[in-house]
């Protein structure tokens, strides 16, 4: 069987870290993931996907990532359900991080930060033909212009 996901977006606001009661530290994220095709607006949509990252891991995450930052990140999908307060069962899926990658440098993923006030507006400039994130990881060590688009996924 396999059960593999591979995502590239940005988040929708800052990932919640907390410990479990053995001291696991755990965060929990949204992930805006832009679909391959535009509306009848011509608009480009999002889905939004929930994840937990585990252990030094998650503590790592949440130390060099915030809302807007674009991520990759390498999981499988889980999921379970539970029955609350009001004695509703309730039914979650999600991706559980297995790896993560920070996709811009620090300075861009804090432009991103400031300049758009939420994930529709981040998504939305992200996919215009003449905005392009350079990425400082290219050959010799200069500098490739990569946008969402040339991403393989």
């Amino acid at each position: 069987m396999i059960n593999r996901s591979v995502l590239v977006g940005r988040l929708t606001r800052d990932p919640e870290l907390r410990y479990t009661n053995s001291g696991a530290a755990v965060a929990t994220f949204t992930i805006a993931v832009n679909r391959q095709f535009t509306n009848q607006n011509g608009e480009r949509e999002a889905d939004f996907i929930s994840c937990v990252i585990w252990r030094k891991a998650a503590e790592n995450f949440t130390n060099f990532t915030h809302k807007g930052s674009l991520i990759g990140i390498d999981g499988h999908i889980q999921t379970r359900n539970y029955e609350n307060q009001q004695g509703t069962r309730i039914y979650v899926t999600e991706v559980v991080v297995d790896n993560f990658s920070l996709l811009e440098p620090r300075a861009e993923s804090e432009h991103h930060q400031g300049a758009n006030s939420n994930s529709r507006n981040l998504n939305n400039s992200r996919n215009r033909k003449d905005d392009h994130s350079q990425n400082q990881y290219g050959n010799n060590g200069g500098q490739i212009d990569i946008t969402d688009n040339d991403l393989p996924f």
